[in-house]
């Protein structure tokens, strides 16, 4: 959820007098001491985030250029080998000029289209916020070794403000402009952290233009909006099976107890493992009355999923098919995790994602 504020850094408007083109057309000019024959990747993301390859350059002289179809607008990446860091670029009909030095790729200079102007726009405001934040804790760091309390206190209300401004700032951007592939993005990652309801997400979703709409991020919200749908409070939690740790095949219909809670986690999920000794206590606590829980994991090796049960003594029932975010995340919507549903006797979704002494208060309710 982060990696799309930090990932995403400054892009200036440069003007292309160039002549018009079918497609995309990027053309390159990277300073500093690059040999000839250096590869240029051009990459964008697959469902579950991993980088797949699009386009293969190589730097001349300095210059690197790329040429292709241009569908909707979509985001990708450009990486230099050897080189640290990539610079995002939508790509889109029309000529991207790209203006970067080798030891500062974030700060590359981009332009030539309207998506890369909205991207510009919103990333030197962005980059602002993450310059405050660096800042704060270059301040943390000092008082921290001097044992100031009170600047501790203080720089901690600073940076919960600062996160709360860039909150807004995003929403904000979201709202006034509907035409910007990055409002899309946004969309996206403010229905993931729950910052707005699903029906005010879906309000700013039918806002935005035709255009974004299709996208391959307007889609993937309009796909979360309608799954949403059929996993809210109120709404009946669609069945599943998958195999147990043993490779047997257990459907959550098959061990709904009064109460349920259907926890989505991983053994390489650190949020998830640190609630694991509370749900352990209201297990402990609750099983004799009727609560049972439903663990889907989503790792990639069995053999950490195994492991992670036995250490944190996770005594209930387990699935997984063992493939990340599956198809069991996707019929939930859950793309990131702790995620947490709980049931009624009937399968009934009546709360999320409660955690810590929320999650205890509502299954002693259930179960009175």
């Amino acid at each position: 959820m982060k990696k799309l504020f930090y990932a995403l850094l400054p892009l200036t408007l440069l003007v292309s007098c160039g002549e018009s083109i079918d497609g995309f057309a990027i053309n390159g000019d990277l300073r500093g001491e690059v040999e000839n024959g250096t590869l240029v990747f051009l990459k964008r993301t697959d469902e579950q985030g991993r980088p797949v390859d699009i386009d293969t350059a190589k730097v001349e002289t300095g210059k690197f250029a790329f040429k292709g179809e241009a569908g909707s607008p979509e985001l990708h990446y450009v990486f230099i080998d050897q080189i640290r860091g990539n610079i995002p670029v939508i790509i889109e009909e029309g000529t991207i000029n790209i203006s970067t030095q080798k030891d500062s790729l974030g700060f590359s200079e981009i332009g030539g289209t309207p998506q890369n102007k909205l991207f510009a726009d919103f990333l030197d405001i962005s980059r602002s916020f993450s310059n405050r934040a660096m800042s704060m804790s270059n301040d943390m760091r000092m008082a921290t070794m001097q044992q100031d309390s009170a600047s501790m206190t203080s720089l901690r209300d600073e940076y919960k403000e600062l996160q709360e401004e860039a909150k807004d700032f995003e929403l904000t951007f979201a709202k006034e402009n509907p035409n910007a592939l990055i409002s899309a993005l946004l969309l996206d990652k403010i229905l993931t952290m729950g910052v707005l309801s699903e029906k005010e997400v879906k309000a700013l979703y039918d806002a935005l233009s035709p255009e974004i709409k299709e996208t391959t991020a307007g889609k993937k919200i309009k796909d979360k909006l309608d799954k949403s749908v059929a996993t809210s409070i109120g709404a009946k939690a669609p069945n599943f099976s998958a195999p147990t740790p043993t490779g047997e095949e257990l459907a959550l219909n098959d061990v709904l107890g009064k109460a349920t809670i259907l926890d989505f986690w991983a053994a390489w999920c650190r949020p998830c493992r640190a609630e694991n000794p509370n749900v352990v206590k209201v297990y402990e606590k609750y099983k004799g009355k009727g609560l049972s829980i439903l663990g889907v994991s989503l790792d990639r090796k069995a053999e950490d999923w195994k492991k992670a049960i036995e250490d944190d003594g996770l005594v209930w029932n387990h699935v997984s098919n063992v493939k990340y975010f599956d198809e069991i995340a996707k019929l939930y919507n859950v793309d990131a995790i702790p995620a947490t549903f709980i049931l009624d006797e009937n399968g009934i979704i009546v709360a999320k994602n409660l955690r810590g002494p929320a999650l205890e208060e509502k299954i002693s309710e259930m179960l009175q």
